[in-house]
């Protein structure tokens, strides 16, 4: 089994690439378009949006892909009107008419009913199709679940945050389960530095940490966070070496454990 193939993320059917990839760390447009076409379709318009996300996805608009592409735009606002003013403003910098989600960015709660009914609104208008929340709060989700506003969660979970697999994941299975989208997978880059390290143990690679992340049956999308295309093209060994075996996933638990403790 490898990761080149696209999954259906949960509930909405849309098919998505198992990498998705950030606007936040200034990657510039080749690597973002060398990603869609391998398959990397699931485009994260966050809090820092550098200029090669934003070119990337008129490039691919214009070759007549936007079909493809699914645009994911982030929002942190509390204000209901301040909310759909910086989503029009962000339609507007990536030059279409909608998205394909809405994130409503870092709740530790639900978010409040002038903010539902703000986005109920804007999606009646055709502003997004699907509404995402992400959270730290991991027992924030499966209560959500429950009550059918949310088609997909940002969830974190890596080798050193692993609560989800008990807290959340278990809660969210079924056929009209939410997509799961998993970020923070090298725990801001913890998991890569050599002087964290467990004794006479090497650093994994960025892949590694994506492999981990993705070797977990409940995880659509792996978020990933490119620098430059270099960085790009290491977690493309993502996709064509797939999950990782029993040894790589306790090497894996035991580093994230050190690092943790």
């Amino acid at each position: 089994m490898v990761f080149n193939s696209q999954k259906v993320l949960g509930r909405t059917g849309l098919k998505v690439g198992r990498l998705g990839v950030g606007s936040s760390y200034g990657a510039p447009a080749e690597a973002f378009e060398e990603a869609f076409e391998r398959g990397c379709n699931y485009f994260y318009w966050g809090s820092m949006r550098k200029t090669g996300m934003c070119q990337a996805i008129k490039n691919i608009c214009r070759k007549g892909k936007r079909d493809e592409l699914i645009v994911v735009i982030q929002s942190y606002s509390r204000s209901a009107f301040l909310l759909q003013v910086f989503y029009r403003r962000a339609l507007k910098l990536l030059a279409l008419d909608h998205a394909d989600i809405l994130l409503l960015g870092w709740y530790r709660k639900k978010p409040s009913q002038r903010i539902l009914n703000k986005v109920q609104a804007m999606k009646k208008r055709g502003m997004f199709r699907f509404l995402a929340l992400s959270s730290h709060n991991r027992r924030l989700f499966p209560e959500l679940a429950q009550e059918d506003i949310f088609d997909i969660f940002h969830i974190r979970y890596s080798a050193a945050h692993r609560g989800a697999e008990s807290e959340t994941f278990p809660y969210l299975e079924g056929e009209n389960r939410p997509g799961i989208v998993s970020y923070t997978a090298t725990r801001w880059g913890q998991l890569l530095r050599e002087k964290n390290m467990p004794p006479s143990e090497s650093p994994p690679e960025a892949s590694d940490c994506y492999r981990f992340v993705l070797s977990h049956p409940a995880v659509d999308v792996c978020l990933t966070g490119p620098k430059n295309l270099q960085q790009m093209q290491e977690a493309f060994r993502t996709l064509d070496l797939g999950p990782l075996g029993d040894d790589e996933l306790e090497r894996m638990r035991n580093i994230g454990d050190h690092i943790r403790g």
